[in-house]
C-alpha cells in the first residue's frame, strides 16, 4: 500500500511542476522550466525510494554491465553488413519487378487481353 503512495506522490510532482509551468506563464521561460525540472527530479527521487523504483535502478544497472560486455561491429564490418544489406534490396527489387511483371502478364493472357 505504502509503495502505491510513494508511486503516486511522484506522479503528482511531476503533474504538479507541469501545472506550475502554465501557471507560472507570465514568468521568464527559465523559471518555467527550472519548476518542471525539479518536479521531475522530486517525483524520480520518490519514485526511486519505492519497491518498484529500486527494482527498476537494479534493472537499468544490470542493462548497464550488460551493455558493456557487447561487442560492437568495427567500423569495416559495419561497412560490409551494409553493403550486403544494400545488394540483398537492389536483388530482391529486380527479382520482385519481374515476378509482377509475369503476374501481370499471365493475368492479361488469362483474360484476354493481349497489349
Amino acid at each position: 500500500m505504502i509503495e502505491k503512495v510513494k508511486l503516486g506522490v511522484a506522479l503528482l510532482l511531476v503533474c504538479a511542476g507541469v501545472a506550475a509551468y502554465y501557471y507560472l506563464s507570465e514568468s521568464a521561460a527559465f523559471v518555467r522550466v527550472l519548476v518542471v525540472l525539479v518536479g521531475v527530479v522530486l517525483g524520480v527521487v520518490v519514485a526511486l525510494t519505492s519497491a518498484p523504483g529500486k527494482q527498476f535502478y537494479a534493472f537499468a544497472q544490470d542493462a548497464t554491465v550488460e551493455t558493456r560486455k557487447v561487442v560492437w561491429p568495427s567500423r569495416k564490418e559495419s561497412f560490409q553488413t551494409t553493403g550486403i544489406v544494400f545488394v540483398f534490396v537492389v536483388i530482391m527489387a529486380l527479382f520482385l519487378w519481374a515476378v509482377d511483371g509475369a503476374l501481370l502478364w499471365v493475368v492479361k493472357l488469362l483474360m484476354g487481353r493481349s497489349d
